[in-house]
C-alpha cells in the first residue's frame, strides 16, 4: 500500500508545484539513472518492476488526477459505447496475412488472421501470403473494401459515431493528458533524435556526474556475423558465446553496449573496435560513447513508446489528444512538429528504436482518419528527405520510415487530397529524378553502365509509392485535380525522355566484338517497374475526355523534343509498283537503335484510348494535324520490330548476348504490353492513316529488302540469302501481325475479357497447362490480377491431378477454330509447339488439316483502312514474288516457313473479301484481293493464283498442300459471291461435295497405306520366325529343356498334379512339413551382366540394403532403447519403441563387383561438392547403381537348406519326443553345455562340482543327438566374409555404436532385424488392405527372404558358445532353466522377436566338440514346432493378462472352444487371483485377434526360412481377419482352436503358466503399477491434419515458442508423426545433441522417429523430411489449391485444401521406411550448390 500511496502522493506534489513539466523531469532524472543501466547485463524481470512502481504508476496517477484503476473504470463508463472500429494490428515478419480477391480496393488491403477467421471473405476468394513485417490489419477500414469492411470482432454494430468522445472526456483529465504527454513525447523524442556530442538538459542532469559511460555498438548491413564476432573477441577480449550473444542481440535490437567503465577504457574500446573492423571492410562499425545516465535516459524513452501505446488505447479521446500533441508545430526547433522530428531522424535511429516509432505512429495517428491526413501531408512535405536517408542508408525497407507510405498512398481519398494539395506525383517523381540525376549521359538519356546496384534498387523501391497513389482512379474530376495531375504527368513525361532512345546499341560485323557485355538489365528492371505505372497513367487519363486530349497534346510534345528524334539524313524518293514513297533513309543494320520508346509507345496506348472514348473527334484542337506525320511516327517502333528480326537472323551475334536478352525481355509476357503490343499499335496506327502501299513500302525499306522485291538486288552469299529468307519472314510476319491482330479495345470492338480469352486459348493450344502456368504466361494489371478466373470455365476443362503432378487445364474443342498459327505472343518454341499440337489433334479427331486464319472481329471505323493493306499492288507484288521463288523451287532463294506465311497472308485476305462482300453488295465492296491475285502478271502466266495452283503439285511444298487447296477453295467461294451465280448455298453443297470426294480420296489413300503396311509387317515377321527357327536349330542343347509352345498346355498341367500332392502338406511347421519349393533363381550381376546360380560353395552374390533405425511399430513414441537399461536388445520391449529396419530396392551384384563398385563410389563421392549431404560415406553408404535408392550395406543370398522329410521316421519320433520329453532333453543339453562353459572358465572346483551335475544327465546330455543329426552347410570364404560386412553394419546402425565384430550382440541384431522387418511389412499389408502373401513386390520380397536367410546363417559365423547362452537365456521366459536369473516376465517381451532369436539360434545346442553337427530336418521340424507352440500359448498369456475388453460373456458359449477357454481363463484368474477379479471376463474373441498378427507374421518367417508354400486362400485379400486364423493354424501347425493347446499340453503348460503369472511384474503390472501393452498393436499413421489450411496457419499464428518471449519472427513447425509444434531454426531453441549445437527439428526427431523425422513448415506450407543431423530435404506439402497445384512459401496465396491421397503416398513413405530413400533422390536431383545446414532446424 505504502508503493500505491507514494504514486498517488507524488502526482499529487507534481499537481502542486508551480511548473509541473520540471517537476516530472526533475524526478525522472533522479529516478531513472537508477533503475536503468546499473550494470552491464541488467535483471529484466527485477528492471521492469521497478519501472511500474516508481516510474510508470506515479505518471498514471498524474494523469487520471486519482488512482489509476479508478480514473479508468470512470473513463470506461464514458467511453462504453464506442470501442475501437479499427484493428491496427502490426504485422510481425513472416506472419500471414489474407487479402480478398473479391472486395479489397487492391492487393494492399490485408487483414490479420483473427480479422480474417471472423469475416465473410473466409468464403470468397481469399488469398495469403508471408507479410514483410511493418504493415497493419485494415480490418475496419471502410476504404479498404468493397463489401464487409469489418469483422464480427470490430464491427460498430451501433449508430453511435466516434465524434461522441469530443464531448465525454472531462477537461481536467484532457488538459493533463495534453501537459503529460507533451512533456513525455518531447523528452522521448529528444532522447531518441541524440548526438554523441549533446549534453543533458538541466532537470534531467544528475546531481553528481559518475564516470560511467557506455561503449555503444550499432547494428549495420555491411559487416556480416562472423566479422563482428572477430572484432568483439579482438577488441575487449570476450570469448567467443559472448560474441556471439552480442552480436545476435545487435542484429535484432540494432545495438548493444558491449563495454562498461571509464570513459578512457569505453574510449580504448571504441578505437579498438573500429580499427579491427576496418581491417575486413574499409567501412568501420559505428561506435559511439555514452555516459550512463543517457543510456539510462534512452531506455526508459524506449519503454514509453508502449506505455503510450497502452493509455492511448484506453479512449479515443486521449488517442486524439496523443496526435494534437504529436502533429503541433514546436514553438523552436525550426519549427518541425515532434512526430516529423522523429521521420527526419528516422534513418539514424537504431533498429529498436524505430520499431517503437513506427508502432506508436501505427497506434495513434493511423487510426484517426483527420490525424491519418495531416501526418500524410507532413509525411509528403518531407518525402524527397526522407527518401535520401532511406537511400544511403543500409537497412532494409520494412524498418525505415518510407515504409509507411502505403498505409496512406493506397488510401484513395487520401491520394486524392495529396494530390490536390501536397502535388504528390509531382513529388515522387522528382524524388526519383534527382536520384537518378547522375545516370544521365550527355544527351540526357539514362546510361546505367557501372551503376550500384543496391543504391539502384533503393531508388525502384520509390517507383511503389507511385503506384499506390494511382491504385484507384478518381471517379469525378475536379478542375485542380485535372491541372494538378496534369502537371505530376508532365514530370512524368520528362523523366520517360531520359529513358526515350537509351542504351543505343549499334550492329558490329567483320571483325568486330563488343569488348565488354553493355549494361541492360538496369534498363529493363527500369521499364518493369514503370509497366504498370504507364498503364495506370493511361487509365486515369481514360477516365477524362479533356485529360486524355491534354495528356495526348503533353505526350506528344515530349515526343518531339526528344533528342533522339531527329534523323542523320534528307528524305529520299523510292518506287515501285508506280509508286512512290518519300521517306528518310536509315538502316536499321549500320546506325544505333534503341529498344527503349516509352513516349512513343505512351503515344500509341493514349491514341487508342481516344478513339476508344470516341474523343478523337476533338484531336485537332490539340494537336494540328500537320504535326502528326504518322510516317515518322511508326518509324521507332517499326525499327524495334526491324532489330527484333535481324537479331533471330543472327545479324547481330557479334553484339553478344546482351542483346538476344533485350530482344527476348522486349516480346516476353513481363514488358510486351508496354514495348512489343505497343509498337504493334503504333504500326496499325500509322497502317490507318498512310497508304497502304506506302505503308508497304516503309516496311520493305527498314526490313532493308526493298532492293531484293524490286528485282535490283542479288548475292551468291549463302549466308547472306539466308538473312534475306529470315528477314523476309520477319517482314511478312509483321504484316499477319498488323492486319490481324485486332484484339485491343479500341483498335476492334472487344472486351478485356475477350482478349484474356484469346490468350488463353492460344496457351491451351501448345498444350494442356497448370494454372499457375496459365497466369505466369499472362500480363497482370496492376492488382496482379490476369483475369484468368472469369475466362477460364468458358474455354478450358480442368483435369484433377493424380498422386502427384498438378491440376491441367485443356482446350474445350468449339474454341479449337480460334487458333492462330501466327499469334502474336508465341515465342518461336511455343510457335512450332503450338503448329505440332494442332496437326496432332486434327489428325486424331480426322478434321481439316490445313491451319487456317481465324476469323478476326472487325476493326474500328478510325482502323479500317489498315484491311486495304492486304489488297494494295505492293501487297500483292511482295508475294507474287515470294511465291514465284517457290513454283521456280530455286532453293535457297525460299523457306517454307516464307510461304507458310504468305499462305496464311493469302487466306487473311480472302476472308476479308468474304466477310466484306456477305455484309454488302459487290459494288459497294472496294477490296479487291481475288481479282488482282488472278490479274496481276497472269498475261506471263505469273499471277498470284497461277502460281497458288503451280504450287500444289511440288513435292517440295507437300505440308503445306492442305493450305493451298483451302485457299483455292476459297477463291472459289469469294468468286461464287461476287457473280453471285446462283445462291451461295448452292456452292457450299458443291463444296461440301467435293470436300467429301476429296475426304473419300484421302480414306481411300489411308486403307491403300495400312494394307502395305500390314503386307510389310507380316514379312518381317515371317522372316524373324525364319530366323527364330534357324537359330533354334542350331543350338538345339539349349533348347532340350524348354517345351515347345504347342505343348504348353500339358506342362501346366503336369504342374497342376505335381501341386496337389503338395497342397496336401502345405504346412511349414513340424512333422507334416511340405516340401520346399523356391530356392534362388539364377541371379544376373546388375553390374556385370554375367549370370550366376546361388551356391553355399560359389562366390557369393549379394543384394543392396539398407539398414536403419525404426519407431514406425512403436507403442510408446519418444521413449529410447538403450544396452545400458533392461534387457535389450536380447530381448525386444513389447511397446517396440526402437527397431531395426533392413530394406532392399532387390538389384543383385557379385560381391566383388559390389567392392570395386563401392570404392570407386567412396573416390569420386569424395570430391564431389556437399556429397556429405547426400552419401554418407563414413557409414558406408552408396546409391544403387541401377536405380540409386541410396543403401548403407550388402546381404549376402544364401541357398535355402533343402528339407526333405521322411514322413514315417517323424511319426516314429513324434510318438516319443512329445512336449514333455522335448522340454526334458533340451534342459538337459543346456546343463551340459553349462558345465563345459564353467570348465572354460573358472577354477578346478567349480570344475568338479560341474563334472559331477554333468556325470548325473550324462544319459540325457547326448539324447538331443539320437532323433536326427547332420552336417552343418559350409559357406565359400566371400559368403563368410559378406555375411560379417552385412551384420556389422546392422549391428552398428541399430545399438548406435562403433563396429564391432566381437561384441556378443552381433547376432542378436541380426534376428532382431529380421523379426523387425517381418513385422514392418506384415504392418504395411494391413494397412494398406493387401493379403500377407502374394501383395509384396519381387523387391520386397527377395529381400526379406534374404534378410531371414542372413539371420539364420548367423550362428554358424559367431561363436557357438556364445549363441548357446542367447538360446539357454530366452527360453529361461519360456521354460524354467536352472541358473538363469532377472529374466522378464511375459509381459516385457515381444514374442516374435523371441521366437525368431529361439528359432535360429537352437541349432547351435546340437554342436560336439569334435565335430559341427546341425539338427536333422526331422529334428528341426520337431524344435519349430514346440518352440512355436511354447511361444505361442505364451503370447496367449501375454495377450489375455494385458487385454482390457472387459465385455462381460455369460459364458454359455457351447462347444469345445468355448469350454477350453473357459479352463483357460480359470487358469489364469486362479494364478493371479485377487489382482484381476475379473478374467473371466474376456471374450474369446479379443484373445484371438490379439493373437493374429504374431500368427501372421511367424508364416511370412517360416514361409521364408524354409520355403513350404502357403494355402492359397491367404494370397486372397478378401479373407477376412476371423477367416484367416484357421488358413494360419494349420500353415504353421496349430490347432484351429488355439485353446486346445492348453488342453493337449496341460500337464506341462499348468506349471508353466503358475510360473509365467507369478512374476512380480505381473503383480505390478495388474494393480496399475507398470505401463502394459495392449495387443493388437495400434497401428502409427501421421497425425491428423485438417482440411483448410488456414486452420494450421492459425494455430502456428497462436504458437508461442517455449524459450523465448520476444516478438521475432518464428518458423512453427508441425511434427507429422506425433504432432507437437516446434520451434525451427531459430537459435532460442537450439539443444545440445551428442555434445553438438542443433535446432529444434533435429533434436525432436532424434527421440520421436529415431532420426528420421517428417515436419510441416506451416508458414511456408512446405514438408522438411530429415533422415540425420546433415540430412534433409524439402517436400511438396499435401496442401493443394483448387486448381490441384501445390503452393510453397505460399506464392501464389491460393486457399489450400488437403489432398488425402498425397498425404497416404506420405504415410505410405514413413511406413516403407523411404524417408531416407526420399531425401537422397531429392538431393541428387537438386545438385546442392549452397548446403543448408539441415542441424539447425
Amino acid at each position: 500500500m505504502a508503493e500505491s500511496l507514494n504514486g498517488v502522493q507524488l502526482s499529487t506534489k507534481w499537481q502542486e508545484a508551480s511548473n509541473r513539466g520540471v517537476a516530472i523531469l526533475r524526478y525522472l532524472g533522479e529516478q531513472v539513472p537508477l533503475i536503468f543501466c546499473l550494470e552491464t547485463e541488467p535483471q529484466q524481470g527485477e528492471e521492469e518492476q521497478k519501472v511500474e512502481e516508481r516510474l510508470l504508476y506515479p505518471l498514471e496517477c498524474f494523469l487520471f488526477g486519482e488512482d489509476p484503476c479508478i480514473g479508468l473504470e470512470k473513463l470506461q463508463q464514458y467511453n462504453s459505447s464506442s470501442s475501437a472500429q479499427l484493428c491496427g494490428r502490426v504485422f510481425k515478419e513472416g506472419e500471414t496475412v489474407y487479402s480478398c480477391r473479391d472486395c479489397a480496393i487492391d492487393p494492399t488491403c490485408v487483414l490479420c488472421i483473427e480479422c480474417f477467421q471472423k469475416s465473410v471473405h473466409k468464403s470468397h476468394r481469399y488469398k495469403m501470403h508471408a507479410s514483410a513485417g511493418g504493415g497493419f490489419c485494415d480490418c475496419g477500414d471502410l476504404e479498404a473494401w468493397k463489401t464487409g469492411p469489418c469483422c464480427s470482432q470490430h464491427d460498430p454494430g451501433t449508430s453511435v459515431t466516434m465524434e461522441t468522445d469530443e464531448c465525454v472526456m472531462d477537461p481536467d483529465l484532457q488538459e493533463r493528458a495534453q501537459m503529460l504527454f507533451h512533456l513525455l513525447l518531447r523528452y522521448t523524442t529528444d532522447m531518441l533524435v541524440w548526438e554523441e556530442i549533446n549534453e543533458l538538459s538541466e532537470e534531467l542532469k544528475p546531481k553528481v556526474k559518475e564516470d560511467t559511460y557506455y561503449c555503444v555498438l550499432y547494428n549495420d548491413e555491411h559487416h556480416s556475423y562472423d566479422h563482428v564476432i572477430y572484432t568483439l573477441q579482438r577488441a575487449i577480449a570476450c570469448d567467443q558465446n559472448q560474441a556471439q550473444i552480442y552480436t545476435a542481440l545487435i542484429d535484432k535490437e540494432g545495438r548493444k553496449a558491449v563495454k562498461r567503465g571509464t570513459l578512457r577504457s569505453c574510449q580504448e574500446a571504441k578505437e579498438n573496435i573500429r580499427r579491427n573492423s576496418e581491417h575486413i571492410i574499409q567501412k568501420p562499425l559505428r561506435v559511439e560513447i555514452l555516459h550512463s545516465a543517457v543510456m539510462a535516459h534512452q531506455t526508459f524513452a524506449l519503454r514509453l513508446g508502449p506505455w503510450f501505446q497502452k493509455i492511448i488505447g484506453y479512449s479515443v479521446g486521449l488517442r486524439e489528444v496523443f496526435c494534437q500533441v504529436a502533429l503541433e508545430p514546436a514553438a523552436d526547433n525550426n519549427k518541425l512538429c515532434l512526430i516529423s522530428r522523429l521521420m527526419l531522424h528516422d534513418a539514424k535511429l537504431y533498429k529498436g528504436a524505430r520499431k517503437v516509432v513506427h508502432e506508436l505512429i501505427f497506434s495513434s495517428l493511423l487510426m484517426d482518419t483527420e490525424y491519418k491526413r495531416q501526418f500524410a501531408m507532413k509525411f509528403t512535405e518531407h518525402y524527397k528527405q526522407l527518401q535520401e536517408d532511406f537511400i544511403s542508408d543500409d537497412h532494409q525497407r520494412n524498418i525505415s520510415i518510407t515504409a509507411l507510405s502505403v498505409q496512406i498512398f493506397t488510401v484513395p481519398t487520401l491520394a486524392r487530397q495529396l494530390i490536390e494539395e501536397g502535388n504528390v506525383i509531382k513529388v515522387i517523381i522528382d524524388t526519383v529524378m534527382e536520384m537518378m540525376q547522375e545516370h544521365l549521359d550527355n544527351n540526357h538519356r539514362f546510361h546505367f553502365q557501372g551503376h550500384n546496384p543496391d543504391k539502384f534498387f533503393r531508388v525502384q523501391v520509390i517507383f511503389h509509392d507511385l503506384r499506390y497513389i494511382l491504385i484507384s482512379k478518381p471517379s469525378v474530376w475536379t478542375e485542380t485535380m485535372r491541372v494538378k495531375f496534369l502537371e505530376g504527368l508532365c514530370v512524368f513525361l520528362r523523366f520517360l525522355c531520359c529513358m526515350q532512345g537509351m542504351e543505343e546499341v549499334k550492329r558490329q560485323f567483320g571483325q568486330q566484338f563488343v569488348e565488354l557485355e553493355p549494361e541492360w538489365e538496369a534498363g529493363f528492371t527500369l521499364q518493369m517497374q514503370l509497366r504498370h505505372i504507364i498503364a495506370m497513367f493511361q487509365d486515369w487519363c481514360s477516365s477524362d475526355e479533356r485529360v486524355l486530349l491534354l495528356a495526348f497534346q503533353e505526350c506528344h510534345r515530349a515526343l518531339m523534343s526528344c533528342t533522339n528524334q531527329p534523323f542523320r539524313s534528307e528524305p529520299t524518293d523510292s518506287y515501285m509498283c508506280k509508286q512512290i514513297l518519300h521517306a528518310r533513309s536509315y538502316k536499321v543494320s549500320q546506325e544505333p537503335v534503341s529498344i527503349h520508346l516509352p513516349i512513343s509507345r505512351l503515344l500509341a496506348g493514349l491514341y487508342v484510348l481516344l478513339c476508344q472514348t470516341g474523343a478523337i473527334r476533338y484531336l485537332p484542337d490539340f494537336v494540328d494535324p500537320v504535326q502528326l506525320n504518322f510516317t515518322e511516327l511508326a518509324d521507332q517502333p517499326l525499327r524495334c520490330v526491324v532489330l527484333a528480326s535481324q537479331v533471330s537472323a543472327d545479324m547481330w551475334r557479334r553484339n553478344g548476348l546482351s542483346l538476344v536478352s533485350q530482344v527476348y525481355y522486349y516480346q516476353d509476357v513481363k514488358c510486351r504490353d508496354e514495348m512489343f503490343d505497343k509498337d504493334v499499335m503504333m504500326l496499325q496506327i500509322a497502317a490507318s492513316k498512310m497508304n497502304p502501299n506506302h505503308f508497304l513500302m516503309l516496311v520493305l525499306l527498314r526490313f532493308e529488302l526493298f532492293d531484293i522485291f524490286n528485282g535490283n538486288c542479288s548475292s551468291k552469299d549463302q549466308e547472306v540469302l539466308k538473312q534475306w529468307n529470315r528477314l523476309t519472314e520477319g517482314m511478312l510476319y509483321l504484316i499477319i501481325v498488323i492486319v490481324g491482330e485486332r484484339y485491343v479495345p479500341g483498335i476492334s470492338h472487344v472486351t478485356k475479357e475477350d482478349v484474356t480469352m484469346r490468350e488463353v486459348i492460344h496457351l491451351l493450344c501448345i498444350e494442356p497447362m497448370a494454372h499457375s502456368s496459365l497466369v505466369k504466361s499472362l500480363p497482370d494489371n496492376e492488382g496482379h490480377d490476369t483475369g484468368l478466373e472469369t475466362v477460364i470455365s468458358k474455354v478450358a476443362t480442368f483435369k484433377k491431378p493424380g498422386v502427384s503432378g498438378h491440376g491441367l487445364y485443356e482446350l474445350k474443342k468449339e474454341y479449337l477454330k480460334e487458333f492462330n498459327p501466327f499469334f502474336y505472343h508465341y515465342s518461336r518454341p511455343q510457335h512450332s509447339k503450338a503448329e505440332e499440337a494442332q496437326k496432332k489433334r486434327r489428325t486424331q479427331d480426322g478434321s481439316d488439316k490445313a491451319l487456317c486464319p481465324p476469323v478476326p472481329p472487325p476493326f474500328c471505323p478510325a482502323f479500317s483502312n489498315i484491311v486495304h493493306l492486304l489488297c494494295c499492288d505492293v501487297f500483292i507484288h511482295v508475294l507474287r514474288r515470294i511465291l514465284q521463288k517457290a513454283v521456280e523451287d530455286r532453293s535457297n532463294r525460299w523457306t517454307e516457313p516464307m510461304i507458310q506465311m504468305a499462305l496464311h497472308l493469302v487466306g487473311q485476305a480472302l476472308l476479308e473479301e468474304k466477310m466484306q462482300l456477305e455484309s454488302s453488295s459487290a459494288e459497294d465492296v472496294t477490296f479487291d484481293f481475288s481479282l488482282k491475285a488472278q490479274k496481276t502478271g497472269s498475261e506471263h502466266g505469273k499471277s498470284l493464283f497461277h502460281f497458288l495452283n503451280k504450287m500444289k503439285s511440288l513435292p517440295s511444298l507437300e505440308a503445306q498442300n492442305d493450305m493451298i487447296t483451302w485457299n483455292l477453295q476459297m477463291f472459289e467461294v469469294v468468286k461464287c459471291l461476287r457473280e453471285k451465280s446462283g445462291p451461295v448455298a448452292s456452292f457450299a453443297i458443291d463444296r461440301s461435295k467435293s470436300e467429301e470426294s476429296v475426304q473419300d480420296k484421302e480414306k481411300a489413300e489411308r486403307k491403300r497405306k495400312a494394307e502395305a503396311a500390314k503386307a510389310h509387317r507380316q514379312k518381317i515377321m515371317a522372316q524373324m520366325s525364319a530366323m527364330q527357327k534357324n537359330f533354334i536349330e542350331s543350338n538345339k542343347m539349349l533348347y532340350d529343356n524348354v517345351p515347345e509352345s504347342s505343348s504348353q498346355s500339358d506342362v501346366t498341367a503336369s504342374v497342376e498334379s505335381c501341386g496337389m500332392d503338395v497342397d496336401e502338406s502345405r504346412v511349414a511347421v513340424g512333422p507334416q512339413q511340405g516340401v520346399c519349393s523356391t530356392d534362388w533363381e539364377t541371379m544376373t550381376c546388375i553390374l556385370c551382366q554375367e549370370e550366376q546360380e546361388v551356391q553355399s560353395q560359389a562366390a557369393a552374390m549379394v543384394l543392396t540394403a539398407c539398414v536403419q533405425r525404426s519407431t514406425v511399430l512403436t507403442q510408446n513414441r519418444g521413449k529410447t532403447l538403450t544396452t545400458k537399461e533392461g534387457c535389450y536388445p536380447l530381448f525386444m520391449p513389447p511397446d517396440l519403441a526402437v527397431g531395426t529396419h533392413t530394406g532392399s530396392c532387390g538389384h543383385v551384384m557379385h560381391a566383388t563387383c559390389w567392392q570395386k563398385y563401392f570404392e570407386a563410389v567412396q573416390n569420386t563421392t569424395r570430391n564431389r561438392l556437399h556429397a556429405e549431404l547426400i552419401i554418407d560415406l563414413e557409414n558406408g553408404e552408396y546409391m544403387c547403381p541401377l536405380c540409386k535408392s541410396l543403401c548403407n550395406t550388402v546381404i549376402p543370398l544364401i541357398p535355402v537348406e533343402p528339407s526333405k522329410i521322411n514322413y514315417e521316421s517323424a511319426e516314429l519320433v513324434g510318438q516319443h519326443l512329445t512336449l514333455e520329453r522335448w522340454v526334458q532333453i533340451i534342459s538337459s543339453r543346456i546343463r551340459g553345455l553349462r558345465a563345459t562353459w564353467e570348465a572354460e572358465n573358472n577354477s578346478e572346483a567349480a570344475v568338479e562340482e560341474a563334472m559331477a551335475l554333468f556325470d548325473e544327465c550324462q544319459a540325457d546330455f547326448r539324447s538331443i543327438l539320437s532323433f536326427g543329426v547332420q552336417e552343418p552347410p559350409k559357406f565359400s570364404r566371400s559368403i563368410t566374409e559378406m555375411l560379417g560386412v552385412c551384420a556389422t553394419t546392422v549391428h552398428r546402425v541399430g545399438l548406435q555404436t562403433a563396429p564391432n565384430d566381437l561384441c556378443p550382440y552381433v547376432p542378436v541384431m541380426s534376428w532382431n532385424t529380421c523379426a523387425y522387418t517381418i513385422q514392418s511389412i506384415d504392418n504395411m499389408l494391413q494397412e494398406e488392405g493387401k493379403a500377407l502373401f502374394g501383395s509384396l513386390q519381387n523387391r520386397q520380397l527377395s529381400g526379406l527372404k534374404a534378410v531371414v536367410q542372413f539371420s539364420a546363417a548367423q550362428r554358424l559365423k559367431s561363436s557357438q558358445a556364445v549363441i548357446q547362452k542367447h538360446f539357454t537365456d530366452m527360453l529361461a521366459v519360456l521354460v524354467p532353466v536352472p541358473n538363469v536369473e532377472n529374466t522378464p516376465s511375459i509381459l516385457e517381451v515381444d514374442f516374435f522377436h523371441l521366437l525368431v532369436g529361439l528359432v535360429l539360434s537352437i541349432p547351435t545346442l546340437y554342436q560336439e566338440e569334435a565335430v559341427d553337427l546341425q539338427p536333422s530336418a526331422v529334428s528341426t521340424a520337431f524344435n519349430h514346432l514346440y518352440l512355436l507352440r511354447l511361444v505361442t500359448m505364451a503370447h496367449m498369456i501375454q495377450v489375455l493378462l494385458a487385454s482390457h475388453d472387459c465385455a462381460v460373456i455369460g459364458m454359455v458359449e457351447e462347444g469345445d472352444e468355448a469350454q477350453a477357454a473357459a479352463e483357460l481363463f480359470s487358469l489364469v484368474s486362479q494364478h493371479t487371483d485377487g489382482l484381476r477379479p475379473d478374467v473371466s471376463g474376456f471374450t474369446i474373441e479379443s484373445v484371438k485377434r490379439g493373437v493374429l498378427p504374431f500368427l501372421r507374421c511367424a508364416a511370412l518367417f517360416f514361409n521364408c526360412l524354409i520355403g513350404v508354400p502357403p494355402p492359397e486362400e491367404l494370397s486372397n485379400t478378401a479373407e477376412s481377419p476371423e477367416s484367416q486364423l484357421p488358413l494360419l493354424c494349420s500353415y504353421l501347425s496349430l490347432p484351429s482352436n488355439l485353446f486346445q493347446l492348453f488342453q493337449d499340453y496341460r500337464d506341462v503348460v499348468t506349471t508353466f503358466i503358475k510360473r509365467w503369472c507369478g512374476n512380480t511384474a505381473i503383480s505390478k503390472a495388474l494393480k496399475g503399477e507398470m505401463h502394459i501393452i495392449r495387443y493388437p498393436h495400434k497401428r502409427n499413421r501421421l497425425i491428423d491434419l485438417p482440411e483448410d489450411y488456414s486452420v494450421l496457419l492459425n494455430q502456428a499464428s497462436h504458437f508461442k515458442c517455449p524459450n523465448s518471449s520476444d516478438d521475432e519472427r518464428k518458423h512453427p513447425t508441425l511434427c507429422l508423426l506425433c504432432g507437437v509444434m516446434l520451434c525451427a531454426q531459430s537459435p532460442c531453441c537450439q539443444v545440445q545433441l551428442n555434445g553438438e549445437e542443433v535446432g529444434a527439428c533435429t533434436a525432436h526427431a532424434a527421440v520421436c522417429g529415431a532420426g528420421v523425422g517428417m515436419f510441416l513448415r506451416v508458414r511456408e506450407c512446405e514438408i522438411v523430411l530429415m533422415a540425420s543431423k546433415t540430412r534433409g530435404s524439402p517436400y511438396p506439402a499435401p496442401y493443394l489449391d483448387d486448381y490441384g497445384e501445390t503452393d510453397p512459401q505460399l506464392g501464389r496465396g491460393n486457399p489450400l485444401h488437403l489432398c488425402p491421397e498425397r498425404y497416404r503416398k506420405m504415410l505410405h513413405m514413413w511406413q516403407q521406411h523411404c524417408v531416407l530413400e526420399e531425401i537422397a533422390r531429392n538431393l541428387e536431383v537438386l545438385n546442392v550448390m549452397f548446403p543448408f545446414e539441415w542441424q539447425m532446424l
